[in-house]
């Protein structure tokens, strides 16, 4: 598995190796031993999976501690472009975000550390989207912010007009006016 460091710290991207010929294909797509090796040593404990239409916008979310959740998130059909943005307090980046197109094709996945809201749109005609997550859903811990706030200058790669958002999304705070943000020193993973 090749893995890509991004600008954003603890945020990496992994490439698996991937092996075809005329029967089809085969790739291992996680290994707890290489990703608590190559990555960060933690456990996965839910799995979702979510199937949507070209414009469906899903962000920017995360859970608030102690319910805090990382995901290793993927694509198993269609194409996306995921997003993460690091919204620990103190930390050099702090909202900043990072950019990643997510495909059947490529097969990429992406890792979202604990201090990070995420989403994605769809890009193709519809997408069916993997993830797990090192903690459980858990609705009181629920926060977001709003997916198009100016402060991020998020380029989600298609028109506005085309956006589909839930009611919940819709009502986000904007990263200024958010009432709970992750503290860079904290350890998270405690």
């Amino acid at each position: 598995m090749n893995i890509i460091q991004t600008e954003l710290e603890g945020a990496v991207i992994l490439e698996p190796k991937f092996f075809a010929d005329e029967r089809g294909y085969f790739f291992e797509s996680f290994s707890q031993k290489e990703f608590e090796k190559n990555v960060l040593k933690t456990s996965f404990v839910q799995d979702n999976e979510s199937k949507s239409t070209y414009g469906v916008l899903r962000g920017l979310h995360f859970q608030k501690a102690p319910d805090a959740q990382s995901k290793l998130v993927r694509v198993v059909k269609g194409k996306v472009l995921d997003v993460a943005v690091d919204i620990r307090k103190g930390s050099p980046s702090f909202g900043k975000h990072i950019v990643v197109e997510l495909s059947e094709e490529n097969k990429r996945q992406f890792f979202i550390p604990r201090g990070f809201a995420h989403g994605f749109v769809v890009l193709s005609e519809e997408a069916i989207f993997q993830y797990k997550c090192d903690n459980y859903y858990a609705p009181q811990s629920e926060g977001g912010l709003l997916w198009n706030d100016p402060m991020l200058e998020i380029d989600w790669q298609i028109p506005t007009d085309d956006i589909i958002l839930s009611t919940k999304d819709i009502k986000n705070p904007l990263l200024k006016d958010s009432d709970y943000l992750f503290d860079y020193t904290e350890n998270l993973y405690a």
